[in-house]
């Protein structure tokens, strides 16, 4: 299950995952981009998935609910939680609005996407969570315009890393992919690489090299890799690039 797989990297990371022989189940958000570009791309190289609608902003009642039928409509062996909504703005332009769409859409979302398919991990002995990070969230980096932000994903990852310690024992493993600067969700590594970007590797990231970070996590053999955080930046240290506009 990949939650937020309707757009953005985590569609790219549908279709890796799918041509590495998965079976894909994602969520998407009702209102929001609709599932029928990630169903088309998966179609296109002869693969099926099962779209479901779930609002993580919504009530904590609803999600669980819609988490829990989705867990116990398809047992789930793996769940790469991409959900994250990002508010950018200095502190002073906040809103409590941003703080509960930070909180709920990042921290919230991923401690109820975990409560509806641990259960089901822990019967089977085998689970594999992949939780989506910031660069410099495994040591608390600030940044600028990122406050509610950079905050909801550090307290993902110490849920995350915390969970490692817990659930190891019935097989499963907990790690955290880092994206770094990536604002072209859709290039493929191949365009990138005639391409410069601000980072210590010196071209841009892409869905590509995030979702070879989420299938090493989540093979097989990576059980002996848990609470392991994974940037996936090309060296950069910060979390945006050098000379990226900031707010």
């Amino acid at each position: 299950m990949i939650t937020g797989a309707a757009a953005g990297l985590a569609r790219g990371i549908a279709l890796a995952l799918a041509r590495a022989g998965y079976e894909i189940a994602f969520t998407y958000r009702p209102g929001g981009t609709a599932p029928e570009a990630t169903l088309g791309l998966l179609s296109a190289e002869g693969f099926t998935a099962r779209a479901f609608p779930v609002d993580f902003l919504a009530m904590q009642d609803a999600v669980g609910t819609a988490l829990h039928e989705i867990a116990l409509n398809a047992p789930v062996d793996v769940l790469v939680h991409a959900v994250g909504p990002m508010t950018i703005g200095r502190f002073e332009r906040s809103t409590m609005n941003d703080y509960h769409e930070m909180v709920d859409g990042n921290l919230r979302s991923a401690v109820q996407a975990a409560a509806a398919v641990l259960p089901g991990m822990r019967e089977r002995r085998f689970g594999r969570l992949v939780f989506f990070g910031l660069g410099g969230s495994a040591y608390t980096q600030p940044a600028r315009g990122l406050a509610l932000h950079a905050a909801a994903k550090a307290g993902v990852l110490t849920f995350a890393r915390s969970l490692a310690l817990e659930e190891g024992q019935y097989g499963v493993t907990v790690n955290v992919v880092a994206p770094g600067d990536i604002r072209e969700k859709y290039r493929s590594r191949a365009e990138a690489r005639t391409l410069t970007a601000s980072n210590p590797v010196g071209r841009p990231g892409t869905w590509e090299d995030v979702a070879d970070a989420v299938l090493f996590l989540i093979r097989d053999d990576s059980d002996f890799l848990s609470g392991t955080v994974l940037n996936v930046g090309g060296g950069l240290a910060d979390v945006y690039e050098r000379n990226a506009k900031r707010p």
